[in-house]
């Protein structure tokens, strides 16, 4: 899916040649009120532009969205009024990137607009509306309305270097947040691990990153049993695969990504309900975020070295699948009792984080939606972070900064008791269903060596959009966490 148009402006907004003109407003007291950097389009409507807004129902709630026709005050002919919420001082950057979200969602089938609402945060504006207007029409013999064409977005001088960087950081960001969506939404009988690994690496390579793609046989030679375990039910057996970014930098911090990539989920021997089955072509949510963002810092030629281990696997029923009382031998000899086939995701999980941790990483993030228990406790729009204390802040305090929201999570001591086998090492799942996301997160620790800072992101819900589009959230696949990794990969490229 490509982006709109996005380029610097700083023609007069009120007399450029666009077909709409988008302004922030925010929620006060007594209505609606414009935002800074709206002083000359309200003086061409004679002072009146707030009144007439209001007027029209606005009230400058976050998401709202209002169309007034100009009838010849400015140029365009249309006005959009994108709502930020209550804002006090300066509006946050994620209020920016949602309301532009919002108005480009809005301007599908517009051809050009202009927008205000760089003057507040550039590189939000320019985020929120590459994703807000994205759609995902590859299976659609008609397409509908085009989305937004392009995007001019008005700052005091479109030559200053500072701003030209803000811009094309954001492109690369959005384009690689839609790669993720388009991975996550395309169906499983076209993303299967097989095809899945195909095009991590067609992607991973034309960026110059070194791969490595192991498959069954490979697997079964160095001793993959939980990725070989969940495939073995599948026609379409399993893929691990591995991108190496390796920058110029001497002595660049070490960071190892893992991502699960289960590209379709019936839950196995235990199989899930068929009501809503459908949705679990997106379990593989997390190995598309950490690809991309794994070609991104390439793209962005950060100078921190990013390893990712994508393992991909179908997790299917029939009479070659694992069975409840299987005991495997995952990679580096734990053994683990499947107690529930549909707990697959922290068997394939286990796999890759011994093999990342070989690596000998400064850093270790994994990303999986990975259990329905984070849904209940966190809701749809909130991963659940958990990991090493420290390491587990920071990862947190980042992904809130970027509007991912993620939040902070224990991993309580006496949950590994829950985890003991009568058979093996350790259970895949604990024998009640109290505290499932933190128990899983328990589970993925005990494969995390004490000396790695790790963190793991379970974005069971906020991966995926069943309802409908928000701010420059579009149904189906949402890119999350792609936003908050690649900001964490900056942080540990500028402070170790």
């Amino acid at each position: 899916m490509a982006t709109p148009k996005l380029r610097l402006t700083e023609t007069a907004v009120t007399t450029a040649t666009v077909d709409a003109l988008v302004v922030g407003t925010a929620s006060g007291d007594d209505g609606p009120r414009l935002l800074p950097g709206s002083a000359e389009i309200d003086a061409a409507f004679d002072g009146a532009l707030t009144d007439l807004l209001a007027l029209l129902g606005a009230r400058g709630k976050a998401d709202e969205v209002i169309k007034v026709p100009t009838r010849g005050a400015i140029s365009a002919p249309l006005l959009v009024a994108t709502g930020l919420g209550a804002v006090e001082g300066e509006p946050t950057s994620e209020q920016v990137r949602r309301a532009a979200g919002a108005a480009s969602r809005a301007l599908s089938g517009t051809s050009r607009a202009i927008t205000t609402l760089s003057r507040l945060d550039l590189a939000a504006a320019a985020e929120g509306t590459a994703l807000g207007s994205y759609a995902f029409t590859a299976y659609r013999s008609h397409n509908g309305e085009a989305p937004l064409g392009q995007m001019e977005l008005s700052v005091p001088s479109a030559e200053d270097a500072g701003a030209q960087q803000d811009l094309a950081r954001a492109i690369a960001i959005a384009e690689s947040v839609t790669a993720a969506r388009d991975l996550v939404n395309t169906p499983p009988n076209d993303l299967y691990p097989a095809s899945f690994a195909d095009r991590a690496v067609t992607m991973a390579q034309a960026a110059g990153l070194r791969t490595e793609v192991l498959d069954e046989q490979a697997l079964r030679r160095d001793g993959y049993g939980g990725i070989l375990g969940v495939g073995g039910g599948s026609s379409r057996p399993p893929r691990l695969v591995r991108l190496h970014h390796a920058p110029a930098t001497p002595k660049a911090k070490k960071v190892a990504l893992i991502g699960k990539g289960i590209t379709f989920d019936t839950g196995g021997i235990s199989i899930k309900p068929a009501a809503k089955m459908e949705e679990m072509t997106m379990d593989m949510a997390g190995a598309a975020a950490v690809i991309v963002t794994t070609v991104l810092a390439a793209r962005l030629e950060l100078p921190v070295e990013v390893i990712a281990t994508v393992p991909m696997a179908e997790n299917m029923p029939s009479a070659t699948a694992y069975r409840p009382g299987d005991v495997l031998t995952m990679y580096g000899g734990t053994t683990v009792e499947v107690l529930n086939t549909d707990a697959e995701g922290q068997l394939i999980l286990a796999d890759a984080l011994v093999r990342a941790a070989q690596d000998a990483p400064d850093y270790l993030i994994d990303t999986a939606t990975l259990t329905g228990a984070q849904v209940v406790a966190l809701g749809n729009r909130t991963p659940g972070i958990m990991g090493t204390p420290e390491f587990r802040d920071r990862v947190t305090a980042i992904s809130q900064q970027v509007g991912e929201n993620g939040w902070a999570m224990p991993l309580p001591e006496h949950l590994r008791s829950d985890l003991d086998s009568k058979l093996a090492d350790i259970a895949n799942v604990a024998s009640h269903r109290w505290g499932g996301m933190l128990a899983a997160g328990v589970f993925l620790s005990e494969f995390v060596p004490d000396d790695i800072p790790w963190a793991h992101l379970d974005i069971a819900g906020p991966a995926y959009n069943t309802g409908s589009p928000w701010g420059y959230t579009t149904k189906g696949g949402t890119g999350v966490p792609v936003r908050t990794l690649a900001a964490v990969l900056l942080d540990i490229a500028e402070r170790g």
